[in-house]
């Protein structure tokens, strides 16, 4: 498989990387981290510039190559991540584009394209833990609405989401997976109640999320009825395939500065760090190479990425936690302190290998869908 550019993608590398220097500059300065509302209101400011210059609709309309140069480019420049509008640009919206109507995708992927609403994942519940289809909040139907009940847990910036993608229960006598709907529900309705959660790096980008008897237009399923099981797997798809390929990238960059540290603070001459940073050059640019092979096989496939994404995520999630437990023992005790680098990053790296499927739940599918392995009793 040719790994290349091709010449439009060349072409499209450059000129991104031109914009990207003359745009960056004129930024304004980050709002601090806890600042919710003013952060929603930068990424949103981010996404409007990229909309009008022509890239958002990289998600979508492109091809999966020119969406992974994307990503390269805009992570090596150091342009702003995605942030509040991770969820509808690199899930919610996909699955829309991949599995709603036509006016599903009229009224819902400008908005998001051009940085006007704010997306939340309600697919997590607090006694359901990894298992997903365990899901229990209930959805009926009355009339032209779903009523729903229930709670969500792990909900990203719900308090400033404006759409939730959310999986219900419509069929409670069902097999796990066959009772399940996939529907956007607007986050203003009535008889919604999010409560912010800290994390252990102390901010709060998650939210409990209660559910008493919203409704929700039927409209709003993607997909049909008790059908949500095959269009969440769409959603998960590209979670594990695409959606971290710039972090690839965001680690390289961050080992090449742990080495630089290394040798600024005299632990380079320790070989053993030596060999341990070199196996992680070797992980990520192994990594990056899978990640490549892993879009052009979606790009092979009609655009939705396949189990691939799964043996990426299972290794990328370990090989972070290494990463940043070898700037640890880079920075020697000064990775208790907060206020210096990689430190918030090394606390965040501890929910990878929980984030988007756990491991073990990749290793289940790697073993089920691709080694072709029976299934567990």
């Amino acid at each position: 498989m040719d790994l290349s550019d091709t010449p439009e993608e060349e072409e499209f590398r450059a000129r991104l990387r031109e914009w990207l220097a003359k745009t960056l500059p004129g930024l304004p300065a980050e709002p601090s981290p806890d600042d919710w509302p003013g952060r929603r209101a930068y990424d949103l400011g981010w996404q409007r510039r990229l909309h009008d210059a022509g890239y958002a609709d990289v998600h979508w309309d492109a091809s999966p190559a020119i969406r992974l140069i994307f990503l390269e480019e805009t992570e090596k420049a150091g342009a702003p991540y995605v942030g509040a509008n991770f969820v509808g640009l690199l899930h919610a919206g996909p699955t829309i584009a991949a599995e709603g109507t036509d006016g599903q995708r009229a009224r819902w992927l400008p908005p998001i394209l051009r940085g006007d609403e704010v997306w939340c994942q309600g697919f997590s519940e607090p006694d359901a833990g990894s298992d997903l289809a365990a899901l229990r909040t209930r959805a009926w139907r009355d009339g032209d609405d779903y009523v729903v009940t229930g709670s969500k847990i792990w909900t990203s910036h719900a308090e400033v989401a404006d759409w939730c993608e959310l999986l219900v229960r419509t069929e409670p006598e069902a097999p796990r997976h066959r009772g399940i709907t996939w529907l956007a529900m607007p986050m203003d309705a009535p008889g919604i109640t999010v409560r912010p959660l800290r994390t252990l790096a102390g901010s709060a980008e998650f939210a409990e999320v209660f559910l008493d008897e919203v409704r929700v237009p039927a409209e709003n399923r993607v997909g049909d009825e008790n059908d949500g099981w095959r269009v969440t797997m769409v959603t998960l798809s590209f979670e594990r395939g695409t959606a971290f390929a710039g972090e690839v990238v965001a680690c390289r960059r961050v080992l090449g500065e742990l080495a630089a540290e290394a040798r600024g603070n005299g632990r380079w001459d320790d070989p053993a760090l030596r060999r341990r940073l070199g196996r992680l050059n070797a992980e990520f640019r192994a990594l990056w190479r899978l990640t490549q092979w892993n879009v052009s096989a979606a790009q092979a496939s009609g655009g939705v990425p396949g189990v691939g994404g799964s043996v990426f995520k299972l290794r990328y999630s370990h090989a972070r936690q290494q990463l940043y437990d070898a700037a640890a023992e880079v920075l020697g005790a000064d990775c208790l302190d907060l206020d210096r680098p990689w430190t918030l990053d090394r606390l965040s790296s501890l929910s990878y290998t929980i984030a988007a499927g756990t491991s073990q739940i990749q290793h289940s599918i790697i073993a089920e869908r691709i080694l072709g392995l029976p299934k567990g009793r």
